[in-house]
């Protein structure tokens, strides 16, 4: 399949000659990833002023990853067939006067209607800006190098979601953290109109949008999604969950019963034959089980059995962030060197590795748990940017943000992952209700069994995942799949 971009549509030589849509790229890339986190620390505060019980501040963050996961494939195959450019153009929109839509916002269901509708509005940006950034250079090494940028920022956002919440809710009311986003969105909106050019026709397909299909993975991956959550709030055999489960597994099986016969599908379920796609997506999949497993578990480790603050508990993450931007030459070297498939290979025994070495760590202080950050983040952008680029590469030009959507969606699958294996693990070996305030002796060190249990499962997980996919790659030791 080919992936040389079409002569029609500009390229740059540089990062530096790129900057202007790179910018607005990454920046319409960081407002989406850091509203996952970003209202997390927010949530008494909320409570308390909107009279929220438990279950209702969990769909407000719930439903912003729900609708978000859901859509992506369906925004992909929309960007692809009416431009990706417009697309993204649409959703910074609707990202951004939606966010203004909080200063109307009396109730908590009321600012879960805005959430939900900000994960729709971010479902049409994330997988086209991944896309876009990928075609914006011909040549192989500067599509690496902007992808991983792409990944520092994406993953910092996710990361900083709590520290910037916690700065914020210090000086302003909780209602900022979300009209913020409208003067970024506007931003980035300005530069994508600038900087990017219109797609060319030659460039997107002409079939038909399979709305049948689209209704089935939004089913699909928002009940799949919906049944790990569900397991970790009402357990595992609660009719909320095998409902949600059910309905997933039953969608699912429709929406491959409907690629598999019509003439022109939203996802050609025959892309999974070519290994490089099969793997990617698979090797993704592990690297988000992983950094949804350990942010989730440290963030309790930090603030309840260490009793940092918010902003000190979102600092003690600095060791991923710094190792995501300074290790760029390591991912480089691993590929020149041995090639996709074994410097995958690697990355996958440094996901397994860290994440066992995590099991030990978190009962030896914060310089262990720091040591096997670096140790996990160097497998994880090796993994995630080999992944990337390997997956968008492989589908034809026309196809390039539904390659996009397909990284986005495994690495949602596998956050829900990740999230629900601590989750239930903490649950059943600790308490199912973690206490405010300074914890006991035996309650820490209860909390540290548990999390050694969980990080020493998702270490076989993740080790066992990851090296699957990376099995199928091929040997390039180009940073593109197919020339």
């Amino acid at each position: 399949m080919a992936t040389t971009v079409q002569t029609s549509t500009r390229t740059y030589t540089s990062l530096r000659a790129a900057w202007i849509p790179m910018f607005a790229l990454c920046l319409a890339f960081f407002v989406e990833m850091v509203d996952n986190t970003l209202l997390t620390i927010a949530l008494p505060t909320i409570g308390r002023d909107l009279g929220s019980g438990t279950t209702a501040l969990q769909w407000v963050t719930g439903a912003y990853s729900l609708t978000f996961g859901g859509l992506l494939l369906t925004a992909g195959s929309i960007a692809d067939r009416f431009g990706r450019r417009r697309v993204l153009l649409v959703g910074l929109v609707a990202f951004g006067a939606i966010s203004l839509a909080v200063l109307a916002v009396s109730s908590t269901g009321e600012l879960i209607a805005v959430r939900a509708a900000l994960g729709v509005a971010a479902a049409a940006m994330a997988p086209i800006t991944n896309s876009l950034v990928f075609r914006l250079f011909s040549d192989t090494a500067l599509r690496m190098r902007a992808m991983t940028v792409m990944i520092v920022v994406g993953m910092s956002g996710f990361v900083l979601g709590p520290v910037l919440g916690g700065t914020m809710l210090a000086h302003v009311g909780w209602e900022w953290l979300l009209l913020v986003n409208a003067p970024i969105a506007l931003i980035a909106w300005v530069g994508v109109r600038v900087g990017v050019q219109p797609d060319h026709t030659d460039d997107l397909t002409d079939d038909r949008l399979d709305l049948p299909a689209a209704v089935l993975s939004i089913l699909a991956i928002g009940l799949g999604c919906y049944t790990l959550t569900s397991g970790i709030d009402h357990g595992w055999v609660s009719a909320s969950t095998m409902g949600a489960a059910a309905g997933s597994v039953l969608a699912l099986g429709l929406f491959i019963w409907r690629e598999l016969r019509t003439p022109q599908p939203m996802l050609d379920l025959r892309i999974f034959a070519d290994g490089t796609v099969r793997g990617a997506a698979i090797a993704q999949i592990a690297t988000s089980i992983a950094m949804a497993g350990v942010m989730f578990g440290l963030i309790l480790h930090f603030q309840y059995a260490y009793g940092w603050s918010p902003m000190k508990a979102g600092l003690a993450n600095l060791p991923l962030i710094l190792t995501m931007v300074l290790g760029t030459p390591v991912s480089e070297h691993l590929v020149k060197r041995f090639g996709h498939r074994f410097a995958c290979v690697i990355g996958a025994v440094l996901l397994g590795g860290s994440m066992a070495g995590l099991a030990w760590g978190v009962g030896h202080g914060y310089l262990a748990i720091a040591v096997f950050m670096v140790t996990l983040t160097i497998g994880l952008r090796t993994v995630m940017i080999i992944g990337a680029v390997a997956l968008i590469g492989a589908m034809e030009e026309n196809r390039t943000s539904m390659g996009a959507a397909l990284n986005d969606t495994a690495q949602e699958v596998g956050t829900s992952v990740g999230t629900a294996v601590v989750g239930t693990l903490i649950a059943a070996l600790v308490t199912t209700s973690l206490p405010a305030g300074v914890w006991s002796g035996d309650l820490v060190e209860s909390f540290f069994h548990g999390e050694r249990i969980a990080y020493a499962v998702l270490a076989v997980v993740v080790g066992v995942i990851a090296l699957w996919g990376a099995s199928t790659l091929t040997d390039s030791r180009e940073t593109d799949e197919h020339q």
